[in-house]
Formats: C-alpha cells, sequence, structure tokens
C-alpha cells in the first residue's frame, strides 16, 4: 500500500510540475533582442577582460560572513528547546559559541577583517 502510494503521488508531481512548465512555456512573452546575451553589471556595458583576479581579502570576509551565518542557523533550534536540554545543553552551546569567538579573534587578530 505505501508503495502504490508513493507511486502515485511521484506521477502526480511529475504531472504537476511538466503542466506548470508547459503553460509558463505558453504564456510568457517571447522578445529575441541580442542585448539580452550580452553580459553585464548594473546597466553598465563591460570595458575589456572580464576575468580578473579579485584580492583574497573578499573571499576570507565571504566565509566568515557564512561562518556566522551557520552559526545563527544551529542556535535558533537550541534557543527553542533550551529548557528542555538543560545544563548539558548549555554547556554544548558554550563549547560552540567558545569555537566561534575564537575563530573571530583569531581572523581579527590575522586582518581578515580590514578593508586595505
Amino acid at each position: 500500500m505505501n508503495s502504490a502510494l508513493f507511486v502515485v503521488v511521484l506521477i502526480t508531481g511529475i504531472t504537476l510540475v511538466a503542466a506548470a512548465l508547459w503553460i509558463a512555456g505558453l504564456i510568457s512573452p517571447r522578445s529575441f533582442n541580442p542585448q539580452k546575451g550580452e553580459a553585464y553589471e548594473c546597466g553598465i556595458p563591460t570595458r575589456g577582460e572580464s576575468w580578473m583576479q579579485f584580492k583574497v581579502g573578499y573571499y576570507l570576509f565571504a566565509i566568515l560572513f557564512l561562518m556566522f551565518d551557520v552559526e545563527t542557523v544551529f542556535l535558533f533550534p537550541w534557543a527553542v528547546i533550551l529548557r528542555d536540554m538543560g545544563v548539558a545543553g548549555l554547556i554544548s552551546i558554550l563549547f560552540f559559541m567558545t569555537v566561534l569567538i575564537l575563530g573571530l579573534v583569531y581572523a581579527w587578530k590575522k586582518g581578515a577583517l580590514e578593508w586595505k
């Protein structure tokens, strides 16, 4: 019974997605303009070579941002069930925060947060 239900749900999902794509293709406006194929940034046409090196600082800053963004993703569920976890949960999240703060201090000392 479960496998039959799975097949029905799978076929229904595939059919609905295919129908949505087909209807979107039918009613979407069509305009073939050569400008649509050009790459641009901020509406300004590119000049010269578009492949260029960026400073490593941009990547380090992005990685640090992602690290602390992921931290908030982990902190929210923890905050929701804090009372149920007890002291063990508090100690584990304090350890997690300590590791992240040490990482931030290390990046700060190395100058990864400075725009030079």
